[in-house]
């Protein structure tokens, strides 16, 4: 994607970071739902209208200021509320509802997978559509992966740490949620000093290795 402009990036990753940001939170207040507590689904919150998820500065202003600089590109959208009250299993639930934002990402990669294969067969009949295709397929598999990889990351309050909560006894679950303040800066420190990028890269590869080989890409 090199070749392409400001603008014609911004038109690419639109979409693809849109969704993959906003569906995820879709996704927790889904199973949240399904699993006894209906807070989200009340706020209206479960729904695929992206507009209802956006966070200004985590949906829109950072993934653009990353995309211009090149470099990691990621992003938020608004958390889904969440009373874990209303749970039967509260530890074991919220697991499940931590888990269903990196699955929503996981079938995103996989659509958007779909798109990108299309691309390459339209190729010679409508050279321009497919290679819009082609570059959004690749920017939405990217952008998934990263956000379900790095959403796994047992760093409160990311969703990986709520789904090793669910092995924790309550103790141990409240000793570990008292790190979830300083949870941005663990994951700001490790950015900085080049230890982030190389702890997502091998989970990411092997799982876009895995989508591409599926699709035949």
């Amino acid at each position: 994607m090199d070749q392409l402009n400001t603008i014609q990036l911004i038109a690419v990753w639109a979409l693809p970071v849109l969704f993959a940001i906003t569906l995820h939170e879709a996704a927790h207040g889904w199973m949240a739902d399904k699993l006894g507590d209906p807070t989200a689904k009340m706020l209206g919150r479960v729904t695929l209208n992206p507009i209802k998820h956006i966070d200004p500065i985590g949906t829109v202003v950072i993934p653009i200021v990353l995309l211009m600089l090149g470099g990691f590109l990621f992003g938020w959208a608004k958390a889904v509320p969440v009373t874990d009250r209303n749970f039967k299993r509260p530890q074991t639930d919220m697991a499940w509802v931590a888990l269903a934002g990196p699955m929503a990402n996981l079938f995103m990669a996989l659509g958007w997978a779909l798109i990108l294969k299309i691309g390459t067969f339209l190729q010679t009949s409508s050279p321009d559509i497919a290679q819009f295709m082609i570059y959004s397929g690749t920017a939405g598999v990217s952008i998934n992966l990263v956000l379900l990889v790095l959403n796994l990351l047992p760093i409160p309050p990311l969703d990986g740490s709520r789904i090793l909560v669910a092995f924790f006894s309550k103790k141990m679950a409240w000793q570990f949620y008292r790190l979830e303040p300083y949870g941005f800066f663990i994951l700001l420190g490790l950015l900085l000093l080049g230890i982030l990028a190389p702890i997502l890269m091998g989970p990411y590869s092997f799982l876009q290795n895995i989508i591409y080989q599926l699709f035949g890409l």
